[in-house]
């Protein structure tokens, strides 16, 4: 959706209370370049993603050991996360992972990551749980020759890692958008009341997909009538609805901005016995996708993040240990920033991402 942004300028990723600087679509054209398998693996829903093609990418090379290091598995996406990462490295024949215990204690994280460097493992894999506090331990790993991949949430500085990957969401709220702005002029509908429940309205994050949101609606002339903040959870996504749907007897769409608090929102609407509108989903959960493909409820559609994302952060810790680039691209290293593009998945092609879905 958007080109690869700067480090002072990508927003932090999706998940926690963070204080870092502000950072879809799967590892599809990583997957082609990096996989160590020739054959296509489905993934279950919470672990890795599909294996790609071969390339001389493919071919086991020197035994390297790489760290990793992610938020404690709190909840669904942060858990897929992890299992995506430790399923990919198993990939390799050639790589050995050393993955610390999640924490949601950044002083901890700080001590875990300087425990991994003391070891002097060949490449770094951090999702901070929170940017700016992880930077310069993550700096001191790249001053000892390290190279970190930094994943999802931004270090405060680009001398902190190596390459970034991370979701767009900014992006997401623009796919967002964009569909519920073409099925509403598809129906027909001139002034719509569109509802638009965040996660932590204070975020970057959070603001930036709202801004995308905005931006998309207002292409088709329409804007958000009533927006809600929740705070990424199962309970605080039911109350919010609830609270949301008593004050607005009439909604045209909704957009939900994450699927785990999404299984709150729609027992919300379910309980209310509401269903003159549709909604939108955030993030790519299996449980939104199998409401997707049941349709049977108001959810007709959700917009990708998915954690697959640590899979490829995987794939190029390995690349760049290995002193190799990606095999579709000319140039001889793995470019220093990714941004992964938010996918519509719809009744119509959630047979194609269901095996990315992770369980809420």
């Amino acid at each position: 959706m958007s080109a690869s942004p700067s480090p002072d300028t990508r927003a932090i990723g999706r998940r926690g209370l963070l204080f870092g600087a502000g950072a879809l679509g799967t590892g599809a054209a990583l997957a082609a370049c990096t996989s160590n398998s020739t054959s296509s693996a489905a993934a279950s829903q919470s672990s890795s993603v599909a294996s790609g093609g071969a390339s001389g990418n493919d071919t086991p090379g020197k035994a390297v050991t790489i760290g990793f290091s992610a938020p404690a598995a709190d909840h669904g996406w942060i858990g897929a996360i992890t299992t995506n990462a430790k399923d990919q490295a198993g990939k390799y024949s050639d790589v050995t992972l050393q993955a610390v215990e999640g924490s949601n204690d950044v002083n901890q994280q700080i001590s875990q990551v300087q425990t991994l460097i003391d070891k002097k493992v060949d490449a770094l894999v951090i999702l901070p749980f929170d940017g700016k506090a992880l930077t310069q331990v993550a700096i001191k790993a790249m001053e000892a020759g390290i190279p970190v991949v930094n994943l999802d949430r931004v270090f405060d500085s680009p001398r902190g890692s190596r390459a970034w990957i991370g979701g767009d969401n900014y992006g997401m709220g623009v796919a967002a958008g964009t569909y519920i702005g073409q099925q509403l002029k598809t129906k027909g509908v001139s002034s719509p009341v569109i509802a638009e429940i965040q996660g932590i309205a204070n975020l970057p994050l959070t603001q930036d997909r709202s801004k995308g949101f905005a931006d998309a609606l207002a292409s088709f002339g329409f804007k958000v009538s009533r927006q809600v903040s929740a705070q990424f959870t199962v309970e605080s996504g039911q109350k919010v609805t609830a609270d949301l749907l008593q004050a607005a007897p009439k909604i045209d769409a909704i957009w939900n901005h994450d699927d785990d608090q999404g299984i709150g929102v729609l027992a919300a609407i379910t309980q209310a016995k509401r269903d003159e509108f549709f909604m939108v989903g955030g993030a790519g959960s299996r449980n939104a996708m199998d409401a997707i493909k049941a349709d049977n409820s108001v959810l007709k559609a959700t917009v990708t993040y998915p954690p697959s994302m640590s899979a490829s952060a995987i794939r190029l810790a390995r690349l760049i240990a290995h002193g190799k680039g990606m095999s579709d691209l000319v140039e001889n290293e793995v470019p220093a920033s990714i941004t992964l593009a938010s996918a519509t998945i719809t009744k119509d092609n959630v047979d194609k991402y269901l095996p990315l879905g992770f369980a809420s």
